[in-house]
């Protein structure tokens, strides 16, 4: 079905996310759902909830949240009654900040370690676990420069097929779609692996 993605992508353009979700979930066998409970991240889970209410939903916890971040969280965990499935660092927070000294400065080798230890590897660890066919993810064009040469559907290096009903929407399409639908805004949000909002995190980049 997904053969050609250029051609594919060219038609899941004219179509709106919901849309996008519902043809893609209708063949899927194993879908995951991917969110980091970011600021906008309701809107794909309500959107693919909608469609298959108990999709797994894959959270990566750092440790490094923000305490609002985790209160958005356990939210929409309840309110949405999410299928979720939370997967964290080997080693815990407290033990870094003791041991290793907390966040590495960015663009460092340290914090390349850094980066690998709290999202890649409990991120590979999840995706063995769960074995998907279809990964949903929020990624959008406009976040970041590297994300400008993706697009809605994407082939992951180990075969995965990548899809990102948001890609071709704004900020603003998002924040009409969460007042519309009555869902939540998180806006204190922070990401230890990033820590710029336009950096990549090498959780795309690497797969």
């Amino acid at each position: 079905m997904y053969q050609d993605l250029q051609e594919r992508n060219r038609q899941l353009k004219q179509q709106p996310p919901q849309q996008i979700i519902n043809d893609v979930l209708s063949t899927a066998t194993q879908p995951v759902l991917t969110t980091n409970f970011g600021p906008h991240e309701a809107a794909i889970i309500h959107m693919a909830t909608r469609c298959c209410p108990d999709i797994p939903v894959i959270w990566i916890d750092s440790g490094y949240g923000t305490q609002a971040t985790y209160q958005f969280a356990d939210k929409l965990i309840r309110e949405l009654n999410l299928n979720i499935h939370i997967y964290h660092p080997k080693f815990s927070r407290a033990f870094r900040d003791a041991v290793k000294g907390g966040i590495p400065e960015v663009d460092t080798p340290e914090h390349d370690t850094f980066t690998e230890e709290v999202k890649l590897e409990p991120f590979n660890r999840a995706m063995q676990v769960h074995f998907p066919d279809i990964w949903l993810t929020a990624i959008r064009k406009e976040q970041t420069a590297f994300r400008q040469n993706l697009d809605i559907l994407t082939q992951t290096q180990d075969g995965l097929l990548r899809v990102a009903p948001l890609f071709h929407w704004t900020e603003l399409d998002l924040e009409e779609y969460l007042v519309n639908n009555d869902l939540p805004i998180e806006e204190d949000y922070f990401d230890p692996t990033k820590v710029i909002g336009h950096r990549e995190c090498g959780l795309h980049t690497t797969r």
